[in-house]
């Protein structure tokens, strides 16, 4: 959306705003920089960089108010369990209203007055129209671009190819439990250093944040990165899943995410607006704002 705002085929907006986590693979920040260089900064749309804190440092801190990544959760009692998730409206929709708040003149807590609000872009796609919703204040209101387009996710990939942009990275904390085995290999086999951060974590967290849920109990269990709840590891993530091959065949036949798939939860990358964990797959992960 950024690129064809840039480029004129789309309106040009105001401002892209990105949802730092603190914890994006390096291939994202550096894509970002380029994002701003080659694309936003000639075309005078400025990339606003916001921020909650650093997901991974929080996590581990004992003082954190919670512990708000979804962590699978091995019971005493030997039943699987999962933590509560609440990442996504922490670290993503909350910095990005708090900053449209400032844009618009009116920061919390002051009120912002009746028909003023702004345009926000959400980069749903066609073959994911059902994922579509309308804000949840009235100071922002969403459209679909890529949807009013008529769009699917490989006209966005045929656009970004035609851009020299064909390897864009997902964004997505580098410790996302909601990441596939396919996602899990690609930092073990791609990137060292971030494979052995991602472990040292996992094995950090094991028994879970000093501040695990309100009452700043602990975990009453142990607390793994990966859905097979052992160390990560020894995770068996060269298994190849039936989700996996369907995103193989989506891709070949150019058609939707297989069902299997989206029940899963499995489709790697991270939205302010739809978090992989909700089986909300969107095409990126910036606000963009007219």
């Amino acid at each position: 959306m950024l690129a064809l705002s840039a480029e004129g085929i789309l309106p040009k907006v105001d401002y892209a705003i990105f949802a730092d986590t603190g914890w994006e693979p390096g291939a994202v920040y550096a894509h970002l920089q380029r994002l701003e260089r080659e694309i936003a900064e000639p075309a005078g749309i400025p990339i606003l960089r916001v921020s909650s804190g650093n997901i991974r440092n929080d996590a581990l801190d004992p003082d954190h108010r919670f512990a708000s990544m979804p962590l699978y959760v091995l019971n005493r009692d030997g039943k699987p369990g999962m933590t509560r998730r609440q990442c996504t409206g922490e670290y993503k929709i909350k910095p990005i209203k708090k900053k449209v708040r400032e844009l618009l003149g009116h920061p919390y807590p002051a009120r912002i007055p009746k028909g003023v609000f702004v345009e926000q872009w959400v980069g749903i796609s066609t073959d994911e129209f059902h994922r579509a919703k309308d804000a949840d204040v009235k100071y922002m209101r969403n459209r679909h671009p890529l949807i009013d387009m008529g769009w699917s996710r490989s006209d966005c990939v045929r656009y970004l190819t035609s851009l020299g942009l064909a390897d864009t990275p997902k964004s997505s904390c580098l410790g996302c439990p909601f990441h596939g085995n396919a996602q899990w290999r690609h930092i073990r086999d791609n990137s060292p250093a971030e494979w052995q951060d991602v472990v040292e974590f996992d094995a950090a967290i094991r028994k879970g944040n000093a501040r695990a849920n309100a009452t700043g109990n602990r975990l009453l269990g142990e607390a793994f990165l990966h859905r097979s709840r052992v160390p990560l590891s020894e995770a068996p993530i060269d298994h190849v899943t039936a989700a996996e091959w369907a995103a193989m065949q989506q891709e070949l036949t150019d058609t939707g995410p297989d069902l299997e798939e989206l029940e899963q939860g499995v489709i790697d990358g991270c939205s302010p607006w739809a978090c992989r964990g909700d089986v909300e797959p969107v095409q990126d992960d910036f606000g963009l704002a007219s």
